[in-house]
């Protein structure tokens, strides 16, 4: 944890202490803190988001997996739902105690800087540039690069082997043998991208550069200059500087996220350039851990860059289009956000609306796609609507623990899971009727796998006992497509 991950010395106008458990991004947290702020009341803020030690620490005394946890003292009083349902009564209490009574020495500790986990230094990300950036940077000046007719189709941004190679030894003055073996390099390193063939070949074959491989793609258009060291850290500092966009654009009120004032961001930029390393990853030798954590991280962060660059969908049809349309170029294949859930993590299955698998047995991205559904992705992917699961970034050495518990605190959640006994009814979200087969195919199986997914939740006692009585009746809550943008 940096210095700034705890605000705030105790504040001189109470003697006790209100304590917030946060991470950066989260708009509940925002709102939370507004609220406080609003009402003249100096509080605490521990940023959870990058120390794995005080995200356990947090479970173990509140008994939840979710953020904010607001403490008073030591009195827990719960998330921000919980302290906007406080009456005026049990608020002037709580206002009360800490006005007057200094913190117990049960009351949450504030952690010391030192048992914190320190955060990556950027430059790892870049790791060395690559020593064949320069010629890349070059050949895109060369003039050689436009617009070439194959099979009565044109195709920009393109150029020949051959003149690759005859601009290589004009320019660079190997022997054409040496000139070849260069081109084969720029390909072996994914700078170049044949169009129909695998390799380099020193003919009339088509080629393109990696970051004009899809034009519509929002990281294309820059050279990826840098290798990162590592394709899951990548991913996590990626999404880590996204949260940090939304800090820093979310309205005082904490209800909106203003996408527009972002474009204009020294973080954003930033952001961009990182992206661009996307376009070369290798990603054939990732494990499943590390898939997983990568892809949910980018998926979660190409949903803002679209909502950045394009606006956020508004309408059934816009959604349609989006999901098919905004994407990134990773490892040198473009990657769409149903490409990367129903493809990658769901092990390449229908989505939504789709006739077809989104990637055919001859899709070099099937190469990369999980062998199994994850069932538990659907917990971690953040579409940038209300009823998504809330933000959160994920890594390759925790990612099953992690997912765990961002499902645990999905169903704790009214959005997730609601049960009434006297009705025998169990609500849950439409995830679970959209994506039915992941989680067995079948009400008796779904509301069995929610079962074993609920965690300690009270909730999991109740529905033991409906399960025991048996003829539940399975219904599904509305899904609120509303966006959090600021028009």
């Amino acid at each position: 944890m940096e210095p700034e991950d705890v605000d705030a010395v105790i504040p001189q106008q109470l003697e006790g202490r209100i304590t917030i458990y946060s991470i950066t991004g989260c708009i509940h947290c925002h709102r939370l803190k507004a609220c406080l702020t609003n009402m003249g009341l100096p509080f605490v803020n521990v940023d959870v988001m990058n120390n794995s030690v005080l995200q356990q620490q947090l479970v173990e005394i509140t008994g939840r997996h979710t953020v904010p946890q607001i403490y008073f003292n030591n009195v827990h009083v719960g998330g921000n739902d919980d302290f906007q349902n406080l009456t005026q009564e049990e608020l002037d209490k709580l206002i009360d105690l800490v006005k007057y009574t200094p913190a117990p020495p049960d009351s949450p500790p504030i952690p010391q800087l030192e048992e914190a986990e320190e955060n990556v230094p950027k430059e790892e990300l870049k790791h060395v540039r690559d020593d064949y950036a320069d010629l890349v940077l070059e050949f895109k000046q060369s003039g050689i690069i436009g617009s070439h007719w194959s099979c009565l189709k044109m195709y920009p941004h393109t150029f020949t082997g051959k003149k690759l190679v005859n601009w290589l030894v004009e320019y660079k003055n190997p022997d054409k043998n040496a000139a070849i073996e260069m081109a084969k390099e720029l390909t072996a390193r994914k700078f170049l991208i044949p169009l129909s063939v695998q390799g380099f070949e020193n003919s009339d074959t088509l080629y393109r550069l990696v970051e004009h491989d899809s034009t519509s793609a929002l990281n294309s258009g820059a050279t990826a200059e840098y290798t990162a060291a590592s394709a899951s850290r990548l991913s996590e500092f990626m999404r880590d500087m996204i949260l940090q966009l939304f800090s820093e654009h979310i309205t005082p009120d904490g209800k909106y996220i203003n996408y527009k004032s972002m474009v204009g961001s020294a973080i954003f930029e930033e952001y961009c350039q990182l992206a661009t390393q996307l376009q070369r990853l290798d990603l054939e030798n990732l494990t499943r851990k590390e898939k997983l954590a990568f892809f949910i991280n980018v998926y979660n962060a190409l949903v803002i860059h679209g909502n950045i660059k394009q606006g956020p969908p508004k309408n059934i049809w816009q959604r349609y289009k989006y999901f098919n349309s905004v994407s990134y170029v990773i490892g040198g294949e473009v990657y769409t956000l149903q490409d990367i859930e129903n493809g990658v993590l769901r092990g390449n299955r229908k989505g939504i609306g789709q006739i077809i698998k989104p990637f055919s047995k001859g899709d070099p991205r099937l190469q990369i796609a999980l062998e199994e559904v994850e069932p538990l992705i659907h917990f971690a992917l953040n579409c940038g609507v209300r009823s998504c699961p809330p933000i959160k970034t994920y890594t390759a050495q925790e990612i099953d623990t992690q997912l765990k518990i961002s499902t645990e605190a999905f169903l704790d959640g009214a959005d997730g899971c609601q049960i009434d006994v006297s009705k025998k009814e169990v609500r849950l979200s439409q995830i679970f009727k959209w994506y039915k087969i992941d989680f067995g195919g079948t009400d008796e199986k779904v509301l069995q796998w929610v079962f074993e997914h609920l965690g300690d939740s009270p909730k999991k006692k109740v529905l033991k006992q409906l399960l025991e009585q048996g003829m539940i009746k399975v219904t599904h809550l509305p899904y609120d497509w509303s966006t959090n943008a600021l028009d």
